[in-house]
This record gives C-alpha cells, structure tokens and sequence, in this order.
C-alpha cells in the first residue's frame, strides 16, 4: 500500500531556496520511530494531520486562520514541499510542519494510535480510468488505519471534485465500524463544506461551470 506515484516535476529556483532554508526548520525527517507531537511543536494544541497537500495554499491558508491548531503536512513531491516552505516563511506560520515521505509509512511508524484530532486529504489524484481505481488513496486499508491514529471524536474530512471517487470514498468510509458519517442520509452523505476549507481557486473555476465538489465528514466513535 502506497499513497503516491511518483511524478517528476520541475523546482522552480524560488520553491529550491525555500526548500533549502526551510525544511531545516520545519521539516520533520522521517523515522521508524513514534513522533512526539507536543514536543515537535512546543506546546500541547490539536494535531491536524493533512496528506497530499499539492502547492499548499489551501494548507497554509488554514494554518494561518486556525492558529489554535498546529498541522502536519505529508507531501512527496518536492516542487510543493517547495511552494508550501515559501509560504510558511511569507506568512511566518509556526504551526505547520512538513512530512516530505510516503504518507503511508508516516502513519504507520509515526503517528502514535489515539494521537490525531483531525485528517485533511483534499482533492486526492482521482485516478478516473477503472483500470486505475487500485490506486485511488481512499481504500479500505488506509481509511482502517487513519481510524486507529485519531482520538475519538476526531474527524477524517475528504473532498473531491470527481463525483465517482466521491461515491467510492463514502462506500469505503461508511464500512469502517470505527467511524460515523457527519452528514445524513438527506443530503446523500456528503457534508457541507466546513468553513474552515477555503475555496481553491480551481474548484471556484468548476463551480462556475457547473462542476460539483464533494465534502465528506466522519468522526471517530
């Protein structure tokens, strides 16, 4: 089970400075050895686990209005380890950190069971072809194991914009017995956007077109 492919993409000279002067900082190696969250961060806040965070302006963005939280994010590719280095440094955040590693393994052999109040994974590559749907983040395995890290009453929140994924994530969701969907059955099981995810500039583009985007919500029981 991994939680990425592998794609090369290209550094800009901008996102490479950041990175060097940043990660140094802010980046938490990885290591086969259970995190002490508290101590990474100073202080004893909500822990925000976010997995796949792209170019990291929705994650800089939440981190910079929910300062009562502190964030990790876990991203491999480095043109956004890069981007999202930058903005923390700009908005001189000091409740985000950065995973550069297979979400995956982070889980496993990081993230203490009963630690997380709360898992970001946002617009996850939807793999559309059927051939390819192995590969979607959201299975059965993972979501198990994302149950197991957060505290009860933490929260598991995913969304798309591919209306087929948005199905298979609240059938795989919906199986685990360790979670609750937020929503009901009025509004198919999907979860209004929470407030605090703000808008990306692409999904503001599909929705103007007429494009739908999916919310998904569960808490641990």
């Amino acid at each position: 089970m991994r939680s990425f492919v592998l794609r090369q993409g290209r550094v800009s000279n901008a996102q490479q400075r950041y990175y060097d002067e940043m990660m140094a900082k802010i980046g938490i190696p990885y290591a086969a050895s259970p995190l002490d969250l508290d101590a990474v961060f100073g202080r004893s806040a909500p822990h925000i686990l976010e997995i796949g965070f792209g170019m990291g302006e929705t994650s800089a963005t939440i981190a910079e209005t929910n300062p009562q939280n502190d964030y990790i994010g876990v991203e491999v590719h480095t043109p956004g380890v890069g981007s999202l280095c930058k903005l923390i440094a700009e908005k001189g955040l000091a409740n985000q950190r950065i995973i550069q590693h297979d979400a995956v393994e982070v889980l496993r052999d990081m993230i203490v069971p009963g630690s997380l109040d709360g898992v970001h994974i946002f617009f996850p590559d939807p793999w559309p072809k059927a051939r390819h749907h192995k590969r979607r983040l959201i299975q059965p395995p993972l979501v198990a194991m994302l149950a197991s890290r957060l505290k009860p009453g933490g929260y598991i929140h995913c969304a798309t914009d591919w209306e087929n994924y948005a199905e298979q994530m609240l059938e795989v969701l919906s199986a685990e017995p360790a979670l609750q969907n937020t929503a009901d059955a009025a509004t198919g099981g999907f979860a209004p956007r929470p407030d605090y995810r703000p808008l990306t500039k692409f999904e503001q583009r599909g929705i103007r077109l007429g494009h739908g985007v999916w919310d998904l919500v569960f808490r641990r029981k």
